[in-house]
């Protein structure tokens, strides 16, 4: 046994010269294998909180339609449902800046590079929003218990209209039944 082990002394007492040396490399190999977890630009939180705002936003307009549209005498109890054809859009503000080689007049190449402008503040990051577009609605379904009578579903169609913004080909107004009956 004594000879096989000074097999592997030698080398064991190279490495303790070095022992500091690789200590520090294993606990730094060890840190950049660590997860993280899930981390993400503020464009992509932006985007996210985006669809859930407009998300929020419809179910806001389609609630509010439905309470002012209660008050039309005749309506009754009215049911609202819009559907989107382009959600709303907001532009961020952007840097932008242009590097060329040759002459301004006729360039040999050039590189642009834009990036979203980030405002830091609070131990939160947020865009910098510089144009807000609204919503456009494809359709509006509007069920109501008064949905049966022309003048009803004329006022419902207008008051829609006015509203959304919807041409009144794209507003259906139906009559729907009271609470317990079919």
């Amino acid at each position: 046994m004594e000879r096989g082990s000074g097999k592997w002394m030698k080398p064991l007492a190279a490495l303790g010269r070095y022992k500091y040396v690789l200590v520090v490399a294993a606990l730094g190999a060890l840190l950049l294998a660590w997860p993280q977890g899930a981390r993400s630009s503020p464009e992509e939180n932006s985007a996210s909180e985006s669809a859930a705002l407009l998300q929020d936003d419809l179910a806001a307009t389609e609630a509010a339609l439905e309470e002012i549209l209660a008050t039309i005498n005749g309506v009754g109890e009215v049911r609202v449902m819009l559907t989107l054809q382009s959600g709303g859009e907001k532009v961020l503000a952007s840097d932008s800046s242009l590097r060329y080689s040759g002459s301004v007049q006729a360039p040999d190449d050039y590189q642009r590079d834009t990036e979203t402008v980030v405002v830091s503040g609070g131990g939160e990051n947020g865009v910098v929003v510089t144009k807000e577009r609204c919503p456009q609605y494809r359709g509006a379904l509007v069920v109501c218990e008064g949905g049966g009578s022309d003048t009803v579903r004329l006022r419902v169609t207008e008051a829609v209209a006015a509203l959304t913004g919807l041409g009144t080909d794209r507003i259906a107004v139906v009559q729907g039944h009271s609470g317990g009956t079919n």
